[in-house]
């Protein structure tokens, strides 16, 4: 009989790791690179030359230098024909795969078919001094070039070599052996570790109030005049206005993201439906958004006329119409909302657009990316697998990117990162990528491809306790269509450090979001609206910085996407909403037992405390608090001892049907064969109509008691009216007392 292979390991590992130079775990550490492992790096800092001799015909060379330790070798860019070149480039060689004893700098001649060796210099490694930030940096030193012999030759090549730590300030952009077979500025780039802003986004609320004199071409019919709005590729719409006159009024909300630098207008056109898929400009006007008035409360702006240009055709060329219409609107750039780029549950950031309506910050959040263990190969090379890993993390307006670690499936990071915190209920993301914009070619090879997602993992900082060095190796869980999928594990370090535990405490005590989304609200298609527009802005933001961060790394590090049906989810959300209700179900049925005297004993007791809480009321609320009180103390000796992960089981990933997934992962719109998509609409509806009757049924009931009073039942709203007369009666004569115990 086969045997069954083992279930992959989804947990959450508790690790032990040398943080700072040192096995710590769970105690405050103090120095300042405390949460990663230390990585001794030997640098080489490659300033200038002066007084090379030529090597050409015409007297001149095209110089550069060539630094290299065993198998390891970076070359400098190279001059055309310049005797005292300068580079000031830095190589970082790691200490673990040192497998030499000398440090050779080269100097050579650019050249068509052989590279001309102009001088070298080499340094034993036992004399290289070692430097421990913060240290001053190492001065460069002139040194006389030898040549293959030993010779001196004419020329110097000005250098610093020194050994170090990824603490040193030449680490994040040194170039390093890591990325020995990566060439080319352009991905020598793309493989450092980076920081990133998001773009400072606003709504943008657009108040269409009416128009005035419009001069539609046919003066014969009532016109049937709406409003459009564009900003960049956002475009909105008003309804046709009702008053079908040249004065149409609308008083309708258009509602926009814009990002600061304000880059384009808003776009205004006022149009007349002249006919099914016809439709003809009345007047048109463009508005800087950076002159906009910015509101921070909920108190109206002042609103303001726009005249609406007007071009018609005259022999061929545009002219202008004197005669202005215009258009009455209040627009305002929205400061006193907070705009959702990331799912309101996961955010990582929940303060307003406007600055002078921040919060101090309460703490310092503090990350350290050690390393990954068992990444699956994502893509072939050479006839074999590999991968070139980096990790993304995003907290707030704060992006950062790791280097990329070349052809490892066990890469060794150990960079650290910090942000300043300001609401404790919030999460840091972290995601793991494969590059595939490293070497030439097409997509097999890795070049012209997508970032493959590897996996990602989410902290929230409220599960965090203060001041603690959180050390874990997280799995990292992808649902692939064929089901979940382990791609490997993440080590990471967390701490969250307080600066204030009363602002923290305070912010405990205020809603989740700004004011303004409870005093104007904006509806659920509204904001799911905006939402897709500030992704779309974020993703095409960080695309244009260089190096770029990709638009497929941003939206899945956004969750763009979660919105789509899924049959894994609704399930997985019904559940949740059950294990919330699971306690009012358990006092359901316990109660049901103490009225079937299941127990006597218990029953009795219950009897005398509703007795006792009767003839005393003012206990009632003091003895639910106490009870809340006793289960929270009950339950600390159970509480979690390390941050929550993904669970696989409430997700429902790892129990989903193959067609439910490949549901899922199916394109919108649809890409799949008429017969599975009538098969999932008919599923879809049975499921729909199940939903559909609890909602009738509920809806039934409501309406039920409804009309007790409405009169549309004679005989069954005079039985009420009657019962209320009598029951206000006997319940003014008789003490409350007594009728709580009756009801017993």
């Amino acid at each position: 009989m086969m045997q069954r292979p083992p279930p992959e390991d989804f947990s959450l590992k508790e690790t032990r790791p040398h943080l700072g130079g040192g096995k710590i775990t769970g105690d405050k550490l103090t120095s300042t690179y405390d949460l990663v492992e230390q990585m001794q790096y030997l640098y080489v800092r490659v300033v200038k030359a002066k007084e090379l001799p030529g090597k050409d015909l015409t007297g001149s060379c095209d110089p550069y230098v060539e630094v290299k330790l065993g198998n390891y070798k970076g070359t400098t860019r190279h001059f055309e024909k310049k005797s005292n070149p300068e580079w000031n480039q830095v190589f970082a060689f790691s200490k673990d795969r040192i497998q030499a004893s000398f440090l050779e700098a080269t100097v050579k001649d650019k050249d068509v078919v052989k590279d001309d060796l102009i001088g070298r210099v080499v340094f034993d490694l036992n004399e290289v001094p070692k430097r421990v930030p913060p240290d001053s940096p190492l001065a460069p030193q002139w040194y006389r070039l030898e040549g293959t012999k030993g010779e001196k030759v004419r020329g110097e090549l000005m250098l610093a070599v020194w050994f170090g730590t990824q603490a040193d300030e030449a680490f994040p952009e040194a170039w390093h052996s890591d990325a020995a077979t990566v060439s080319g500025t352009d991905a020598l780039a793309n493989i450092r570790s980076k920081v990133y802003l998001s773009p400072k986004l606003w709504y943008l609320r657009v108040n269409v109030i009416e128009a005035q004199d419009l001069i539609p071409s046919d003066k014969g019919r009532y016109p049937e005049v709406y409003v459009k709005a564009i900003v960049g590729n956002q475009a909105l719409r008003t309804r046709v206005s009702q008053s079908r006159t040249i004065n149409p009024m609308w008083n309708e909300d258009l509602m926009f993201v814009a990002a600061e630098p304000f880059e384009e207008p808003l776009i205004l056109s006022v149009e007349d439906r002249v006919a099914p898929n016809k439709d003809e400009v009345l007047g048109r006007c463009a508005i800087p958004l950076q002159h906009l008035d910015k509101r921070f409360d909920h108190r109206p702006v002042n609103s303001r006329w726009f005249n609406l240009e007007k071009h018609i055709m005259v022999d061929g060329e545009k002219k202008e119409i004197k005669f202005a219409s215009r258009i009455h609107m209040r627009i305002c750039l929205e400061g006193g909302y907070h705009v959702l780029d990331e799912s309101t549950h996961y955010s990582s950031d929940l303060r307003p657009t406007a600055k002078q309506l921040w919060k101090p910050n309460i703490g310092v959040l503090e990350l350290g990316i050690l390393n990954a263990t068992g990444l699956m190969p994502m893509k072939n090379k050479d006839g074999r697998g590999t991968t070139d890993a980096y990790c993304v993390a995003k907290y707030g307006q704060k992006w950062i990117r790791t280097r990329t670690i070349i052809d490892s499936f066990t890469p060794r990071w150990n960079e650290q990162y910090t942000w300043e915190v300001f609401d404790p209920c919030t999460v840091i993301t972290v995601g793991v990528f494969d590059n595939c914009h490293l070497h030439g070619g097409g997509e097999k090879n890795g070049g012209g491809g997508k970032d493959s997602r590897i996996g990602k993992v989410r902290i929230r900082l409220s599960t965090l306790e203060t001041d603690r060095v959180y050390t874990h190796s997280y799995p990292l869980l992808v649902l692939h269509p064929n089901g979940v999928k382990k791609m490997g594990e993440i080590h990471l370090a967390v701490r969250f450090t307080c600066s204030s535990l009363l602002n923290m405490m305070y912010m405990y005590s205020v809603p989740l979001l700004p004011k303004m989304h409870y005093i104007h609200p904006l509806t659920v298609s509204q904001l799911d609206n905006l939402r897709h527009q500030a992704t779309q802005i974020v993703s095409m933001r960080l695309t244009r910085a260089e190096p770029p961060l990709r638009k497929e790394v941003v939206e899945y590090m956004l969750d763009v996407g979660s919105h789509m049906w899924s049959m894994r989810r609704s399930k997985a959300n019904f559940f949740r909403i059950m294990g919330v209700l699971s306690g009012l179900i358990a006092v359901g049925k316990w109660f049901e037992q103490i009225c079937n005297w299941k127990n006597p004993i218990t029953t009795v007791l219950i009897h005398l405390l509703f007795i006792i809480l009767v003839v005393y009321p003012e206990l009632i609320l003091p003895t639910v608090f106490l009870y809340l009180f006793l289960i929270g103390v009950w339950y600390y000796r159970w509480r979690p001892r390390h941050p929550p992960h993904m669970d696989t089981r409430l997700s429902h990933a790892d129990s989903a049907h193959p067609d439910e997934l490949d549901e899922e992962f199916d394109t919108f719109p649809t890409s799949r064969p008429s017969d599975i998509v009538r098969m999932r609409y008919d599923r879809l509806r049975s499921i729909a109509g199940r939903i559909q009757t609890v909602v009738g049924d509920l809806a039934t009931q409501g309406e039920r008691l409804q009309s007790l009073l409405s009169w549309r039942d004679p005989r069954a709203t005079a039985l009420f009216v009657l019962f209320c007369l009598i029951a206000a009666v006997v319940l003014y004569v008789t003490p409350f007392q007594v009728v709580a115990l009756l009801t017993q």
